[in-house]
């Protein structure tokens, strides 16, 4: 059996899927054909079933890969800021990251204090922000680096990881 690597997987996992929506198309455009009444279809060069035969294929072998996949990322771990986190952990860990990023950007980027317009005819209406902007700023910033340095331990990992898969069919 061949053999990638966990990050030739998750590109793989990519290209399957595309193929499954691709044959699922071809069934559909091979399953009816229109004609005039009188005359004969013309048959196309791959039936229903040869296509069907072949998504059967490709569907059992994502799930293989998948299986694989999730094995890898629950067995194997890296090391982020002095903690050992499982794959799937650190790439939870990751998108986590980069949603407090964006938070925080948008926190960065408040005023401290705005005139609220509109608000009172009689009254001046202020927003007062109840934090610094410019800490959140920096904090985005650095949260955005942690994220990226995360991201590039995890694909380093993912290309050590060997997973027992035949892409020969794919690739």
């Amino acid at each position: 059996m061949g053999k990638i690597n966990l990050a030739e997987a998750v590109k793989l996992k990519s290209i399957m899927t595309k193929m499954i929506h691709d044959l699922e198309d071809e069934i559909r455009r091979v399953a009816f054909t229109t004609i005039e009444k009188g005359e004969v279809p013309e048959k196309p060069i791959r039936n229903v079933q040869q296509v069907d035969d072949e998504l059967d294929v490709v569907r059992k072998d994502a799930r293989l890969l998948d299986r694989l996949m999730y094995r890898a990322n629950i067995d194997h771990t890296i090391s982020f800021k002095n903690e050992e986190l499982t794959i799937v952990e650190a790439i939870e860990l990751a998108t986590q990251l980069r949603a407090k990023a964006r938070l925080y950007k948008e926190l960065g980027t408040a005023v401290k204090e705005e005139f609220q317009y509109g608000m009172s005819e009689h009254t001046s209406i202020y927003q007062i922000a109840l934090f610094e902007p410019e800490d959140y700023r920096k904090k985005a910033i650095q949260i955005e680096r942690d994220a990226h340095k995360l991201s590039n331990i995890i694909n380093a990992k993912n290309y050590s990881i060997i997973l027992d898969f035949d892409d020969e069919n794919y690739f």
